[in-house]
């Protein structure tokens, strides 16, 4: 396809109207001019700059390039559809129809949104989370919102802050870590938010966005959405405080928050990596440790109206305490936190159940998607040993998985004898009488299912890719 009938594709995706401009780095999407949001707010008479910046913010909001490009983001992001039941997909159809009504609304700040779904979901370390999940329409203000609030916000956060920002994630935070340990603060502040997305305090978070926002219309609508009750179970909820995940405004709005806490830390001179809501002090004494943590708790409970965690904050040698599933090791180095393993684990006996009706290649394919990913994540990881027995470990449940499938003696004896073992060891091996995880285990076993068997279905070994992303 040649470029032109690229852009000819590409502008037929447009709902509002308009054709997309050149965006110098850092402008945030809105079409403007090639300087960025910092460069106007570090200018001379940055205050001056910094009123004209954000008292029209809706009209940016509004601006066809803007808006559609949050409804590419949402589409192409999916999801399950809110209370109205719309879907992503038609969501085109409803905008070819109301976008005239929805722009309008957003201009005159009349904009109001509806309810989101509740859904509940398990957390990894036990208990309950919950989501909100709007409306797809919802979805799509919140977007265009974001993609003009974060380049103004986001130049004003702290370096020390990672979680949901463009162009940092958890291992630049984990890198900063290892700076602070090998430098010999190998004591760790853990402080760990009770029920945090649930807990905001609305009329705090709105001061702090009027410190930084001048368009009131925009302010009101972001309320509207805080204070949007919540469905649950057929069940109405009034919400009084909190801000759901779900959205994609909540992140950056629970950035803009605990903000105050790192300009806090920084104030007194503290090393500090914070990851949404997980924040880690490093020190070097455990006494050091005790008076941060009694000092920060006060703060976050009188200034922020946050609660701290009691059960699962601590002050501790950082190799006792995990960040981000990592483990760090008094020499600065990475290791994998033991939760992460066991994570690791229930969810490959997840894919390699016995009781599964799919074939082998299906489940091997569903582990490669798995593997990959999480090896890349863990990469900083000094974890080859582990690695190399938990290969071990996923081929005997592959294994035990096909010789379940063999299901009778003769099956199985034929089976092995295909793969090479000689005659009366296979017949030997089968009328053992072992259960399916110890015949796994036998000599038998591994020479039929060897690594080279291994190679040849598609099973992807999790220190081949290991050294792969680390080369």
């Amino acid at each position: 396809m040649g470029v032109e009938r690229q852009k000819q594709a590409i502008y037929q995706l447009d709902l509002f109207g308009g054709e997309p401009k050149f965006v110098g780095h850092g402008t945030g999407g809105d079409g403007g001019t090639g300087t960025t949001v910092r460069e106007v707010l570090q200018a001379p008479a940055a205050k001056e700059r910094k009123r004209a910046l954000t008292q029209d913010l809706m009209e940016r909001v509004t601006r066809p390039y803007n808006l559609n490009k949050a409804w590419k983001r949402v589409k192409a992001n999916k999801g399950a559809p809110g209370v109205d039941g719309m879907t992503v997909d038609e969501l085109r159809e409803w905008l070819a129809m109301h976008k005239g009504e929805l722009v309008e609304s957003l201009m005159e700040g009349s904009y109001c949104p509806q309810v989101v779904r509740g859904v509940k979901i398990p957390k990894p370390g036990g208990g309950i989370r919950q989501l909100g999940i709007p409306t797809v329409v919802d979805r799509l203000v919140q977007q265009a919102i974001l993609q003009i609030l974060e380049p103004i916000l986001d130049s004003t956060f702290s370096k020390s802050s990672f979680g949901f920002r463009p162009r940092r994630g958890a291992h630049d935070a984990l890198k900063r870590a290892r700076k602070y340990v090998a430098d010999g603060r190998t004591i760790v502040v853990d402080i760990d938010l009770e029920k945090f997305f649930d807990r905001v305090n609305h009329d705090v978070l709105m001061a702090r966005l009027a410190r930084h926002i001048e368009d009131t219309r925009l302010l009101r609508i972001i309320r509207r959405f805080l204070e949007a009750g919540i469905m649950q179970d057929g069940v109405r909820t009034r919400r009084v405080e909190g801000t759901p995940q779900g959205g994609p405004l909540s992140p950056l709005l629970a950035n803009l928050l605990l903000d105050d806490l790192d300009k806090e830390l920084e104030q007194r001179g503290h090393c500090f990596c914070r990851y949404a809501d997980d924040c880690n002090i490093y020190v070097r004494t455990r006494e050091a440790g005790q008076r941060v943590m009694k000092s920060i708790t006060r703060f976050l409970e009188d200034k922020l109206h946050l609660k701290v965690n009691k059960n699962k904050s601590a002050v501790a040698p950082v190799w006792e305490r995990k960040f981000l599933g990592y483990r760090l090791l008094h020499t600065g180095d990475l290791g994998l936190a033991p939760q992460s393993i066991k994570r690791f684990k229930e969810r490959i006996r997840q894919i390699t159940c016995r009781n599964r009706a799919v074939s082998l290649s299906t489940m091997i394919e569903e582990l490669n998607v798995f593997i990959t990913g999480w090896v890349t994540y863990f990469r900083l990881a000094k974890c080859k040993g582990h690695l190399e027995k938990l290969d071990s470990w996923i081929r005997r449940k592959l294994r035990c998985v096909r010789l379940k499938q063999c299901k009778r003696v003769k099956t199985i004896a034929a089976f092995f004898q295909n793969l090479g073992v000689p005659d009366w060891r296979a017949w030997v091996g089968a009328l053992s009488g072992k259960g399916w995880w110890r015949l796994a285990g036998t000599p038998q076993a591994s020479e039929a299912m060897s690594l080279g068997w291994f190679n040849n279905q598609g099973l992807m070994s999790l220190t081949k890719w290991y050294l792969m992303v680390n080369r």
